[in-house]
């Protein structure tokens, strides 16, 4: 039995990272013919879909008005700032670039849990914020000596904005006691009504096409849906919660080699090498001997 759940534990922790691998080149091809607005609000909907029958089927305990309110005030940061930010980030950048970028969400988690938790390092977390940080120089200069105007200044500053507001929402999240599923419906069902009011109001709704449907169903559900609650139940069917958690560094290297086949980008060695690096310190920053 035992070993049976941890079967089942690595095929779901697979099947998210799976998924999860494939977002990077979604919301670029999305974003070739949308409106980061635009693609945020048929995710959105979508999103809200799923969560919503989620609850049905999961029926998670009932939940205070208090919390109602402060779970509806956090989907204002995600999905609504978040990954409109995020979006706009990958609309300026190439996928290679805003992925990893992306990625050091965990290394500014880290670094907001001393004020915010009250945490203490230790010197091999602090080695590991260290080296991330040096990835992320190599990546947006490609290792070259010309400075920080590579790329799109306004898209890399968005992309690290966006590491920030994911890190604030998950660290608001940790004493809020809600179901996850429930946390998600909330947030999208306050979100979703102002993002389209957004995006009626700027760029318009876009032209419901099996195209526009196909990206809508794609973020909606593999990037803010189903993938979330795929991952929950890995962790939920492991007793090697730490071994079920190092299958998530496969996602960033599938998704380069996504980006390189699928899109077309010719995927720089500067950005391996980055993305080892950003890896790296991720690894190191979260090993147990950081002092909680």
């Amino acid at each position: 039995m035992v070993r049976s759940r941890e079967t089942q534990a690595i095929l779901f922790g697979l099947a998210a990272v799976a998924l999860w691998s494939t977002v990077a080149t979604v919301f670029k091809l999305g974003l070739a013919f949308l409106t980061p607005i635009q693609m945020l609000w048929l995710g959105s909907v979508f999103s809200l879909a799923f969560f919503t029958v989620s609850k049905l089927v999961i029926a998670p305990t009932p939940i205070t008005r208090s919390v109602y309110f402060r779970a509806g005030l956090l989907g204002l940061v995600n999905p609504l700032a978040y990954y409109l930010i995020l979006f706009e980030a990958y609309d300026r950048l190439p996928a290679q670039i805003a992925q990893p970028l992306n990625y050091t969400w965990a290394i500014t988690l880290a670094i907001l849990a001393i004020p915010i938790l009250k945490q203490r390092l230790s010197s091999k977390a602090l080695i590991g914020i260290g080296v991330s940080y040096v990835g992320v120089v190599i990546l947006v200069t490609r290792g070259a000596s010309v400075g920080f105007d590579t790329f799109d200044i306004g898209g890399i500053t968005l992309a690290l904005l966006s590491t920030l507001l994911w890190s604030l929402y998950w660290l608001a999240t940790i004493r809020l006691e809600c179901h996850p599923a429930s946390l998600m419906l909330i947030g999208f069902a306050v979100a979703t009504p102002i993002i389209g009011l957004l995006c009626w109001s700027t760029d318009g709704f876009p032209p419901l096409t099996p195209r526009t449907l196909s990206v809508g169903v794609w973020v909606g559900l593999f990037e803010m849906g189903v993938t979330f609650l795929l991952w929950q139940q890995a962790l939920s069917r492991t007793r090697q919660v730490a071994k079920i958690s190092q299958l998530i560094f496969l996602s960033p290297f599938i998704s380069l080699f996504l980006i390189d086949q699928i899109l077309g980008e010719s995927v720089h060695p500067s950005a391996v090498i980055a993305l080892g690096l950003i890896v790296l310190g991720v690894v190191l920053v979260n090993k147990p001997t950081v002092v909680r």
